[in-house]
C-alpha cells in the first residue's frame, strides 16, 4: 500500500514538474488544420527548435512553402519543426475553409509539416493570452504582413523574429537555426 502510494506521489510529482516546466512560449493548446481536438505545443514541440510562420494561401509571398517545407523535411531528424499558421489578418488572403487551405498546401507545394487553425496574428488581431500575442511582444514586434517567421530555441526562448522578405532560404536564417540545433 504505501509502495503504490508513493508510486502515485512519483507519477503525480512528475506530471506536475513536466507541466511547470513548460515554457510560456509553448504553453499554448491549438488544434492542427483540419482536426476536431486541440494539442498542447509543450506536449508535442518541447526541446525542439521551431520556426513558427503566420501563412496565407493567396498571398504574393506564398511561394515561400517550398523553402519551409524544404528546411522542415531537412532538418526534422535534429530536432527542427516549422509549424504554420494560417491568417486571414492582412487582407483576407486565406480561404476561410480549413480542408481548402490543407488542400492548397499539400497539392500546390507539398506542405507536410503542421498546420494549425487560423490565428490572428497582427498586433490588432492577436488577444492577450494567445501565441501571436506572446511571440509578439516577446520578440517586440508583430507580423506587419503574411509570412513572418519567428525562431524559437530548444528552451522555449524566442531568438529572432524574421519579417515578410526574409525567405526561408535567407542565410541569416539558416545562421540562425543552425546556432540554435
Amino acid at each position: 500500500m504505501v509502495r503504490a502510494l508513493a508510486l502515485t506521489l512519483t507519477v503525480f510529482s512528475a506530471g506536475v514538474a513536466q507541466a511547470a516546466s513548460c515554457p510560456q512560449s509553448l504553453d499554448f493548446e491549438l488544434r492542427p488544420l483540419t482536426a476536431s481536438e486541440p494539442v498542447r505545443l509543450c506536449e508535442e514541440y518541447q526541446g525542439q527548435v521551431l520556426l513558427v510562420v503566420n501563412t496565407a494561401s493567396k498571398c504574393g509571398f506564398v511561394g515561400q512553402f517550398e523553402g519551409l517545407e524544404g528546411l522542415d523535411a531537412e532538418l526534422q531528424d535534429r530536432g527542427f519543426r516549422v509549424l504554420g499558421f494560417p491568417s486571414s489578418d492582412f487582407l483576407g488572403q486565406e480561404y476561410a475553409d480549413e480542408e481548402q487551405i490543407a488542400d492548397f498546401c499539400r497539392s500546390n507545394y507539398g506542405v507536410q509539416f503542421p498546420m494549425f487553425e487560423k490565428v490572428n496574428a497582427s498586433r490588432r488581431g492577436a488577444q492577450p493570452g494567445t501565441l501571436y500575442h506572446y511571440l509578439g511582444n516577446a520578440a517586440g514586434e508583430f507580423p506587419s504582413w503574411n509570412f513572418h517567421k519567428y525562431l524559437i530555441g530548444r528552451d522555449g526562448e524566442v531568438l529572432a523574429s524574421f519579417g515578410t522578405r526574409v525567405r526561408p532560404d535567407d542565410p541569416r536564417i539558416r545562421q540562425a537555426i543552425e546556432a540554435a540545433l
